[in-house]
């Protein structure tokens, strides 16, 4: 059998914990053998989490003989122990298979096992693991990173898919599909991570001279806007705009108004039953081609899957 053993820390997030725990015991041969022995690890017998506690009955030591380690996330901020970097070391220098799930990436990270690799994390830890492991290749818009033996995931849904993928790998399609349908999830989803993002546009200071050609802009999303027409409205130049666009977005123009075009779609898409050629129209996209490939490339799906995983229960397209 396969033994996959779940190192679990103080602090740790228990949906990160359980999900590959749980999916990793339901899976089974065609015949009905369990392929994979499922424990869980800790450095000591007792683990504290919010609301509750753990007692572990193998040690570190369970990582040893294991084929695969799972670091689940933990809420945590401070650095794992000596003793629970070397283990992760020792594990990964004999060949094991290391995965983390969510923020536990921190913990692959810290122990040196992602240098010099892609990986990913939680969207909004994305920054954070960039800025204080800058060797990493920090992949922010994918559901998880397989470098062969190291995987990461994002947040812990994510985890499921890593699982997924990692039973596929071990076993094949057929397998992996049948643990899919009974953790009734799919085998696989669409897009990466991006289109759970929020995208906040950046702020602008109140009173800023900038201020009400935005608002403009927002109200007329629908027209074709040009740079000359933002210059003109604004009383400026098209370099000096530019110039103050930088100073207080961070961004160029004509960047910021794409980027509010993705932000209307993604509002119209998720409360109302618009056909797609009118909500690119009334985002102000040329045409339904343009508005699809840009959409996917700020936020890694179609609009089509964006309005089926993210309409709201109450939208007018739902209710009945």
């Amino acid at each position: 059998m396969h033994t996959v053993a779940i190192l679990v820390l103080d602090d740790v997030v228990p949906f990160d914990m359980a999900a590959p725990f749980q999916m990793f015991s339901w899976t089974r041969l065609p015949d009905g053998r369990r392929p994979y022995r499922v424990r869980l690890c800790a450095e000591s017998p007792e683990v504290s989490t919010e609301g509750f506690g753990l007692r572990i009955e193998r040690g570190l030591d369970g990582l040893t003989d294991a084929d695969t380690v799972i670091v689940p996330g933990c809420d945590g901020t401070g650095p794992p122990s000596p003793r629970v970097l070397a283990a992760l070391r020792q594990a990964a220098a004999s060949g094991t298979r290391i995965a983390s799930v969510c923020v536990g990436a921190f913990v692959l990270a810290e122990a040196g096992l992602l240098d010099g690799l892609p990986a990913t994390t939680h969207w909004m830890a994305t920054d954070e693991l960039a800025r204080r492991f800058p060797q990493v290749d920090v992949q922010p818009d994918v559901l998880y990173v397989d470098n062969g033996r190291i995987l990461t995931s994002a947040g812990a849904a994510a985890g499921l898919d890593m699982c997924l993928h990692m039973i596929r790998r071990d076993l094949g399609s057929a397998v992996a599909a049948h643990t899919a349908r009974m953790s009734v999830v799919p085998l696989e989803r669409e897009g990466g991570q991006a289109q759970f993002i929020v995208h906040e546009q950046p702020p602008v200071p109140r009173g800023s001279a900038l201020e009400p050609l935005l608002e403009w802009v927002e109200d007329n999303l629908a027209r074709e806007i040009t740079l000359e027409q933002m210059a003109r409205r604004a009383g400026m130049s098209e370099r000096t705009l530019s110039r103050r666009f930088r100073e207080q977005t961070g961004t160029t123009p004509l960047q910021w108004l794409l980027r509010t075009r993705v932000r209307r779609a993604q509002y119209l898409l998720e409360n109302s039953d618009h056909a797609i050629e009118r909500v690119a129209r009334q985002a102000g996209f040329g045409s339904p081609t343009a508005f699809r490939e840009r959409f996917r490339r700020v936020v890694g799906t179609t609009p089509h899957a964006y309005r089926s995983a993210f309409r709201g229960k109450d939208s007018p397209a739902t209710r009945t």
